[in-house]
């Protein structure tokens, strides 16, 4: 049997200032649908200044969240298609 490939791509985008930093992720499934994410990070101001290290944190929650989205999201097709309540989906 042979199977067909799929990809997804998520795309990361960042905001930031002196002591924030906030992310986007956001994932086009092959249906076309669209699950957007959010994500921050604060710098202490005792922390010295490493733009890539909020970028990180900020972009792990996003993507955590957005994790979190899609597991939600197929749990309730799951659902939708068993007509039943099924058991949760955990990470």
């Amino acid at each position: 049997m042979m199977h067909t490939a799929v990809g997804w791509h998520v795309e990361l985008e960042f905001q930031e200032d002196a002591e924030h930093t906030r992310a986007v992720a956001m994932v086009r499934l092959p249906d076309g649908s669209e699950v957007r994410a959010h994500g921050q990070a604060s710098r202490h101001t005792s922390d010295s200044n490493q733009p890539r290290v909020g970028e990180e944190i900020a972009g792990a929650r996003a993507l955590n969240e957005l994790a979190m989205q899609l597991l939600t999201k197929a749990h309730g097709e799951i659902d939708a298609a068993s007509g039943r309540t099924s058991h949760p989906i955990h990470v």
